[in-house]
């Protein structure tokens, strides 16, 4: 599964560890994300995340 990057702070949203602290387990594909979900140290949109 593909990594993407935060292009605000830079997070990665690795899905081998999802991103468990919001509710989403390991295993989630960055596309399976809902559509609400945003950045956990910004807080900006998936649609500022591009493939890492």
């Amino acid at each position: 599964m593909k990594k993407y990057v935060c292009g605000t702070c830079g997070y990665e949203y690795d899905p081998t560890v999802g991103d468990p602290e919001n509710g989403i387990p390991a295993g989630t594909a960055f596309e399976d994300l809902p559509d609400d979900w945003v950045c956990p140290l910004c807080g900006v949109g998936k649609e500022e995340f591009v493939e890492a």
